[in-house]
């Protein structure tokens, strides 16, 4: 039976992935072990199979290390943290030292991640500089310290250097101490829009402060990030429940990055230390914002709260 459109994985979601006969099936009436959808069988298997899978479709290719978009499937397998499809690659000849970012390759990255005896490392092939495994280690500590974090809906700004209070001077803000304070927490869609974009919490962390929203983007907006950012760096991010988490850099005051999609990645043409946090962050956007301005929180507080100060921003902050 000849390939069909789409290369005869129509309808193969995720669980498919680990079902081998499934996957027999699929390849015997004539799907191409090459072509699924926009990329490659052996990359979805790679992140989302068995070993079993993986192994199937490694014999099958004609390159075990072709790549879909970025990477390999070897590097996707180290991505996903999938170390059982690693091992099954690199058995089929896949190369674990073949750079595929900046300066890393699959057997690199590995080094920085939880399973860091996952190949054996070649004479003369480089590890770790002293400052990617500190980040390494920050990582594990400070994702462990926030712990599982739920930020739909929610508005954050991380600023370097600066404590609560003097969040509050540069935002001009007064505190805010309103009788109705719980009721605006437990349903703040009961609240005037134009009113509850105004209230934010701040709290102070070792290398700096966080301001939130638990209902909304106030805090990262122009005129929040701004000022805030005086002298200092501010990442600014906003958990869009539409669209995924949306963030922006802030440096003294102008705004330098903006669209970014922190705890996403990595991508073509980012720096080594992008590509290596990306890595360690993945899918944990609060996480990652924290560790690109330098805060090292010790528990997730200043995310959950109650915050230190609970503040009322002027409407024309807002407005900006």
């Amino acid at each position: 039976m000849g390939v069909v459109e789409g290369g005869g994985w129509e309808g193969f979601g995720r669980e498919g992935w680990r079902d081998l006969a499934l996957v027999r099936d699929r390849l015997e009436r004539g799907a191409d072990p090459h072509v699924w959808g926009g990329g490659r069988p052996l990359h979805q298997a790679a992140v989302f199979g068995s070993p079993e899978v993986v192994a199937e479709l490694a014999r099958r290719v004609d390159d075990v290390d072709a790549a879909e978009e970025v990477g390999t499937a070897l590097w996707a397998a180290v991505l996903a943290d999938r170390a059982d499809n690693a091992r099954v690659l690199a058995a089929a000849g896949a190369d674990p030292w073949r750079i595929v970012l900046a300066d890393w390759s699959p057997g690199r990255l590995s080094l920085a991640g939880p399973t860091p005896g996952l190949f054996m490392v070649p004479a003369g092939e480089r590890g770790l500089t002293p400052a990617e495994s500190a980040a390494a280690t920050e990582a594990r500590r400070l994702t462990a310290a926030l712990g599982d974090l739920h930020d739909d809906g929610m508005g954050l700004a991380f600023v370097a250097g600066i404590d609560a209070a003097e969040a509050a001077r540069r935002l001009v803000a007064e505190p805010y101490e309103d009788p109705e304070l719980d009721e605006l927490l437990e349903d703040p869609l009961s609240y005037d829009m134009d009113e509850s974009l105004r209230i934010v919490g701040a709290t102070e962390v070792p290398g700096g402060c966080v301001v939130t929203q638990p209902w909304g983007h106030a805090p990262s907006m122009p005129g929040v990030v701004r000022p805030l950012s005086a002298g200092t760096v501010c990442y600014g991010l906003y958990a869009n429940p539409k669209s995924g988490d949306q963030g922006s850099i802030t440096r003294d005051g102008v705004i330098v990055g903006w669209d970014l999609h922190p705890g996403g990645g990595p991508h073509e043409g980012d720096s080594s230390a992008e590509v290596l946090a990306a890595y360690l962050y993945r899918q944990n956007a609060i996480a990652y914002s924290c560790a690109y301005v330098g805060l090292r929180p010790t528990d997730p507080r200043a995310v959950t709260g109650p915050p230190d100060l609970w503040l009322k921003l002027p409407r024309h902050v807002c407005e900006d």
